[in-house]
């Protein structure tokens, strides 16, 4: 700054244009702004100017979003979501669903909507997503007053994979869009593969339990959420790094290239599936002779590989 032109400039004190110059400095280095003080001009007004043209600039700019994670069962959502949750300031809650009817009794104290489930009283789906977004509010104000970034794992099972009818209640996408703006991408593994650990691990909570039902239900998901950047869980086994830092880039995250020697130390609900921190490839699991069969003749399995790129 200036202080030697002019007699305005002289007559103000040492100290007061030394604040100055340090707080211009510091909003150089927290802004990216740099607005140099003309010669002869008073410094006061340019710092008030300057501090002016930043608020407006911070005005106007976008609301940060939620981001949110879908992907199916048995997929390797775990492995996608450990490594979002180990990158730097980034929260991830896993395996979300305000409209969920999977969970059971179970000692819930702070619970309100499973509270609500098994209460003397009926409860809408309406109640339940108010509850829901209230909370949500209250979180994402939280993360974006210190800097961290929301993310959102979806427990699409609960919405695609029971019996509950699946048009009669909204995505948890359209659910997070009614609050605040969202960056969304959905995860998938060849169905065989899920559709065999799914079976394995019992987990198939829809009738009839067969794989041309499950493919139905799969195509249902991918239409609910047409349009979202696909990413493959065997190209996160081939290629970590790569696929992670393109999935960073699709949910406006920074690319952590640490994050792969910390998933070790992340603890996620659904880590049931595979229990070694190393990301590789795994052979296919045994498949039962109904399923071989099945998968030579469903329509609905057929035309689920081909619209995903696998071979049936």
């Amino acid at each position: 700054m200036n202080t030697t032109s002019g007699t305005r400039a002289l007559s103000i004190p040492a100290p007061l244009l030394d604040a100055v110059d340090e707080a211009l400095n510091l909003l150089d280095e927290h802004s990216g702004y740099w607005l140099p003080a003309a010669a002869g001009t008073d410094p006061l007004p340019s710092l008030l100017e300057q501090c002016q043209r930043i608020s407006a600039e911070v005005a106007a700019r976008q609301p940060e979003p939620i981001r949110t994670l879908h992907h199916f069962a048995c997929t390797g959502g775990t492995l996608f979501s450990k490594l979002l949750a180990a990158s730097a300031n980034t929260q991830v809650l896993s395996e979300i669903d305000p409209l969920s009817t999977l969970p059971k009794y179970g000692f819930t104290p702070s619970d309100l909507i499973l509270q609500l489930r098994y209460s003397a009283h009926s409860v809408t789906n309406d109640l339940l997503v108010d509850i829901f977004t209230a909370g949500l509010q209250v979180l994402y104000e939280h993360s974006c007053k210190f800097g961290e970034r929301l993310v959102l794992r979806d427990h699409s099972h609960s919405h695609f994979c029971t019996d509950q009818e699946i048009g009669k209640r909204p995505t948890l996408l359209q659910i997070v869009q009614e609050l605040t703006p969202a960056v969304s991408v959905v995860t998938v593994r060849h169905p065989l593969d899920s559709f065999l650990s799914l079976t394995l691990n019992g987990w198939v909570h829809f009738t009839p339990a067969s794989l041309n039902e499950y493919a139905r239900r799969y195509l249902l998901f991918l239409d609910a959420y047409d349009g979202l950047p696909i990413f493959k869980y065997e190209d996160l086994t081939t290629s970590p790094q790569e696929t992670q830092e393109r999935l960073c880039g699709a949910l406006q995250l920074p690319f952590d290239p640490d994050a792969y020697e910390l998933i070790s130390a992340v603890s996620l609900t659904g880590d049931s599936g595979r229990s070694s921190v190393v990301i590789g490839q795994r052979e296919r699991r045994p498949v039962p002779d109904n399923i071989a069969l099945e998968r030579e003749s469903s329509a609905d399995y057929i035309l689920l590989c081909q619209r995903l790129g696998y071979e049936p």
